[in-house]
């Protein structure tokens, strides 16, 4: 299969590799050459007519356009507006129980949370003590190389926690609260200097009560060597959380984030429509997957709407949607200033095309929650987060309300990793041939005819090998990150 057109209603097809001047797709003769990715034109366009991709409009040709030519983001403009109105009109697809309950190899925490990592997690309050954590980490691995018992142990800093107000700085202190309680961390041992605004008295009443053989907490402007100090509750921790062992858990217990990055025009065909029957199967499974990257919602967001459980649901995600508008406005910027120019070297060429394919990630299945940033989940089945697009940021949120794992695909490719295993899976196989140090899946082969019931097994198998401690790129190359969503001004 050399193209695909997607929806019978659709007056463009994709290239599903690159195509020569001169190749027939759908009975017509392509006038230049096509790479992999970008849209064909099936029938004359003409200035002011719908693409139609998908089988809804993803914008305007802003010139005349032959069947058989290129369209690209150089001759479309979004058809998309300000803030806008909805009305909940439901359609909504039951997803039904498996009868046949998988499971997968987990930590069972206290608290009823279920870990897919036991790992030792230094998280400082502020950005002063980075290096401090840094080096308490170094030091301890050199004291137990093998660290047994104990998936790893992170140092994880970041630049913030002082000279921040209001809705900003406690965007900090959620995000770290929420570190210190999930269920991948079998221990965690937070570092404050002293004298930061995110004060180590209030983010420990923000965090509540913990299990204090396995979080400590400290301030390093009151003791007389903090690295010293910072080892020895280190060495405490890790001699509970090393006794810590899996058991078999069920695949209800699975929090799975959904992401991506890098996308490409493949993207909403191969790897997205994957993360789609996965998602449908967590569901099934009595699980949850969370889909977020707001503004990559716009202009699809009526689907998503539409398959909210009941109007309370919708309304909560009409906010998220409008909520998210009005931050851009608030900041003198345009709503709809996307895709990426790597975005748009791979085929996509407006944010309705974008966002049409992104959603794909979620499946089919009812929309049972909508989070704030920063808060944690409560609801099993899909939920809809609010984060921005930022692939680091976003990613760190999915982890924040409590996911184990990110499923992220990418056509362009990304070697970074947030505070949990973040899978990355590939829209092409050039990407995975390429990149293999990054890609740990490849769902390109959809696109070389490969079925996609065969190609969701095998994903669904890989998952739950992760799931069951196989560790995947990110993880085996170190790279694990935090990125909080910076609002308002710096002091």
């Amino acid at each position: 299969m050399k193209y695909i057109k997607i929806n019978p209603a659709d007056n463009v097809a994709v290239a599903l590799e690159d195509l020569a001047k001169g190749a027939v797709v759908e009975g017509v003769t392509l006038l230049e050459a096509i790479p992999r990715g970008h849209k064909i034109v099936l029938r004359d366009l003409h200035a002011g007519d719908n693409v139609i991709k998908y089988g809804f409009p993803i914008g305007h040709v802003t010139r005349d356009a032959a069947a058989g030519t290129m369209v690209n983001h150089e001759c479309i403009k979004t058809n998309l507006e300000g803030l806008l109105e909805y009305s909940y009109n439901p359609a909504l697809v039951e997803i039904p129980q498996a009868t046949q309950k998988r499971t997968f190899m987990g930590y069972r925490r206290a608290d009823g949370q279920v870990g897919i990592r036991n790992q030792i997690w230094v998280i400082p309050t502020v950005g002063c003590v980075n290096g401090i954590c840094e080096e308490i980490v170094r030091k301890f691995k050199e004291e137990v190389p093998g660290h047994e018992g104990v998936d790893a142990i992170v140092a994880f800093p970041h630049n913030y926690g002082c000279s921040q107000l209001g809705g900003d700085h406690e965007n900090t202190r959620t995000i770290l609260s929420d570190m210190v309680h999930h269920p991948n961390a079998g221990g965690v041992l937070v570092v404050s200097l002293g004298c930061e605004n995110n004060q180590l008295d209030a983010f420990r009443e923000l965090v509540g009560p913990v299990d204090e053989s396995r979080v400590r907490m400290f301030v390093t402007q009151k003791v007389e060597d903090e690295v010293e100090y910072g080892l020895q509750q280190l060495r405490e921790i890790y001699a509970v959380a090393s006794q810590d062992r899996r058991e078999s858990v069920p695949v209800s217990e699975l929090r799975v984030g959904l992401k991506c990055g890098g996308s490409d025009g493949l993207s909403g065909i191969t790897a997205n429509p994957l993360l789609g029957v996965f998602s449908d199967w967590i569901v099934a499974q009595g699980g949850t997957t969370v889909l977020t990257e707001v503004p990559e919602m716009f202009g699809a967001e009526t689907i998503l709407m539409n398959r909210c459980q009941d109007e309370a649901t919708f309304d909560a995600t009409v906010s998220l949607i409008n909520d998210f508008k009005e931050y851009f406005m608030k900041q003198g910027m345009p709503v709809y200033e996307n895709p990426s120019p790597g975005n748009k070297a791979g085929g996509i060429s407006t944010l309705e095309e974008k966002s049409l394919g992104c959603t794909q990630k979620c499946g089919k299945s009812i929309v049972r929650g909508v989070l704030k940033y920063g808060e944690r989940l409560s609801v099993k089945g899909l939920n809809l987060l609010s984060a921005p697009g930022n692939d680091l940021v976003a990613s760190t949120a999915l982890a924040a309300s409590g996911c184990q794992i990110v499923l992220f695909t990418t056509g362009r490719g990304t070697p970074f990793g947030s505070f949990v295993p973040t899978m990355k899976i590939s829209t092409n196989t050039p990407l995975a041939e390429a990149k293999p140090r990054w890609i740990d899946f490849n769902a390109g082969v959809l696109a070389q005819d490969e079925p996609m019931a065969e190609v969701a097994e095998r994903f669904i198998e890989f998952v739950l090998a992760a799931a069951s401690g196989e560790s995947v790129n990110n993880e085996k190359n170190g790279y694990r990150e935090v990125a909080i969503f910076k609002q308002g001004v710096t002091l």
